[in-house]
């Protein structure tokens, strides 16, 4: 599971669930106007930073869903 960090790590702006950032591989978090000064190359590793995905569920509910399906088959 992606770790969706709530900053950017570099202006410290608010990257909530719901709003765009951008990911590396490493999962170095990073707002569209950082992502973008980096010409979308992590500074820390310069692996690509990507467009992060949202998440439409909390953890919680999917893994509650797994275990209903596993024990009752639904």
């Amino acid at each position: 599971m992606l770790k969706m960090e709530k900053k950017c790590q570099q202006c410290q702006a608010k990257t909530d669930e719901v709003d765009l950032a951008f990911i590396c591989s490493f999962e170095c978090t990073f707002c569209s106007t950082c992502s973008d000064h980096h010409d979308f190359i992590c500074p820390n590793c310069s692996g690509e930073l990507l467009q992060r995905p949202r998440r439409t569920r909390t953890p919680l509910d999917v893994s509650l869903d797994r275990v209903k399906k596993k024990l009752f088959g639904k």
